[in-house]
């Protein structure tokens, strides 16, 4: 559900796995490159990023992939490898797929619109909206702030770091536990079973599924509505993203889609995770999507049509992180300059989306594997999309 660094995340939640299999987002990946050049491309025609994508599908291990590039409201799709090992079905534009840790930027979105709207404060202590909730070996709900929670500065362990947890969603007893459904409250108390990763908080950083978890449970109990129905009240309906939804525990993808795949056993063939139980996911990384859906979101946002310009620079606040992580976002530093986005890793699939500030233009890439991809091929695909080069 986060940051690609994390073992436990990496596997199979786009935030660890040892086994990848299930998992929801590994958080910020590193910053793609440290220098800098001339600006982030403009709205200008689209490039075409077959050849990046070929080659990034080709260092595998996923069987395929998609890119999708959208500049000045023109879209252009390039598509490489298979969606199926077992049919060769190719990979289509309109597929379907989890898009794991990029749940965490819808629900900051809707966060700070209730910020926006003073139904919330950033400084509120969890505490005054879930009482009981933090409690456990050194937490106290009175201390940890909703700002804390978006940022990820909370120190809350990771539930999907807990070895029993992990196995059952990405290792050995992914097969056995698959379909086992899993309730925010129950992870939040997996994850308080461990003390803090550091104290108090605020007073470091820690990429952890947990923090968005909790967020979930803020949202529901101040609007009376669970955060999946006010994402789709607030963003979903509002932008037409038709091929977006929040499933739930149901473990089927809507057509049309592919499968998804983890690494095999000692290095055998690609193991097929693509029905699951999300729910241990849920406000964290349950999130499917559509390429298109996806960049129209991303558009919306940077754009400015979801929030207001201070919420927009709430999200871009890197500050407490140390540069790591805003608010939902957070930055991937190119040759040409500075973007914007998220990258989400759950069982069967890889994703990234990122944007210029502005939003004029707004890539999301895919591959349906759990790993995750070539750095360098990677690194490549994203300077051609927004500095032009090779």
């Amino acid at each position: 559900m986060g940051p690609r660094s994390r073992a436990a995340l990496a596997a199979v939640l786009v935030v660890v796995l040892v086994a990848a299999v299930a998992g929801c987002g590994d958080g910020p990946r590193r910053n793609v490159m440290a220098d800098r050049g001339g600006p982030v491309a403009a709205a200008a025609a689209p490039p075409d990023l077959g050849p990046e994508l070929r080659r990034l599908v080709e260092r595998g291990p996923a069987p395929g992939g998609a890119v999708l590039v959208v500049s000045g409201g023109r879209g252009r799709f390039a598509a490489a490898g298979v969606s199926d090992l077992a049919t060769g079905r190719p990979v289509g534009r309109a597929d379907h797929f989890r898009a794991g840790s990029l749940t965490k930027t819808f629900l900051a979105t809707v966060v700070l619109q209730l910020v926006a709207e003073g139904r919330l404060g950033l400084d509120d202590p969890v505490e005054e909206h879930l009482p009981g909730l933090l409690r456990g070996p050194g937490h106290g709900g009175r201390t940890v702030t909703i700002r804390q929670l978006l940022d990820h500065t909370s120190g809350l362990y990771d539930y999907t770091r807990d070895p029993a947890l992990a196995r059952r969603l990405f290792g050995a007893g992914f097969a056995a536990h698959r379909f086992d459904s899993h309730t925010p409250r129950g992870l939040v108390r997996t994850a308080l079973a461990h003390p803090p990763v550091f104290g108090p908080p605020g007073g470091g950083w820690a990429y952890s599924n947990t923090d968005y978890t909790v967020l979930g449970l803020v949202v529901e109990r101040v609007t009376g509505r669970g955060y999946a129905a006010e994402a789709r009240r607030r963003i979903i309906e509002p932008l037409g993203l038709t091929g977006t939804s929040f499933p739930g525990t149901r473990p089927t993808l809507p057509r049309p889609h592919g499968r998804g795949y983890a690494a095999g056993a000692a290095g055998g063939a690609p193991r097929d995770v693509t029905e699951f139980d999300p729910s241990s996911a849920g406000a964290a990384g349950e999130l499917v999507s559509t390429l298109d859906d996806l960049a129209r979101f991303h558009r919306a946002l940077l754009g400015g049509e979801l929030l207001p310009p201070s919420g927009l620079a709430r999200m871009r606040d890197t500050g407490p992180s140390r540069g790591r992580y805003g608010m939902g976002l957070f930055p991937v530093t190119l040759p040409c300059g500075r973007v914007w986005g998220h990258n989400g890793t759950i069982n069967g699939s890889s994703v990234l989306l990122v944007g210029s500030a502005s939003g004029d233009r707004v890539l999301v890439h895919r591959l349906n594997h759990t790993a995750a991809p070539d750095r360098a091929a990677e690194r490549a695909l994203l300077r051609r999309a927004f500095c032009g080069g090779g």
